[in-house]
């Protein structure tokens, strides 16, 4: 996947409890919220899967609420982003094997699919351990795969990108 640095601008809520007069904790626990909403948050369609915090660039002026006394600081920082593009050549791993394809994974995306049609000369054998299997080898659980996307989505319920892959052409398939 392609890695891109994106500027960004977030609003961390602050608890009265986590203040002090000096600001060196502030700051320190303004990062520590930061850090954790990026986590939980995952991923977004426009930027991609959130890869890490890189810098820091302003923390604003915070805003009381005035029911709660939590303090809103508006920040803005870079973060490392990591977002699939069509055409692109990626690893991964087999997941599942089902009848009709393959799901894989390939770093922070859980979801990528790669139908039977696109894997022209593979045959389903299905038992206790079901693979794809062709005359020099063979996809079945944790096979290491050289893919193409084909075409992408984000579903924004999940958090997640899903991929459509392929193994048809040069130098793709499994390691």
């Amino acid at each position: 996947m392609v890695f891109l640095e994106a500027e960004m601008s977030w609003n961390v809520l602050i608890s009265p409890s986590q203040l002090d007069r000096k600001g060196l904790l502030l700051r320190k626990a303004i990062i520590v919220r930061l850090l954790e909403d990026v986590t939980n948050k995952r991923a977004s369609k426009e930027h991609g899967y959130y890869i890490a915090v890189n810098q820091l660039k302003a923390i604003s002026e915070g805003k009381v609420r005035e029911l709660t006394g939590d303090v809103l600081f508006p920040i803005t920082f870079t973060c490392i982003t990591q977002k699939p593009m069509k055409g692109e050549i990626l690893l991964g791993y087999v997941d599942r094997i089902l009848k009709h394809g393959v799901f894989l994974k390939s770093g922070p995306t859980e979801s990528i699919f790669m139908a039977e049609k696109s894997m022209s000369d593979y045959k389903y054998i299905g038992g206790e351990n079901p693979m794809f299997m062709n005359d020099h080898s063979k996809l079945e659980k944790d096979t290491a795969v050289r893919f193409k996307v084909m075409g992408f989505r984000w579903m924004e319920a999940d958090r997640q990108f899903q991929l459509l892959a392929t193994i048809a052409g040069d130098f793709l398939g499994p390691l």
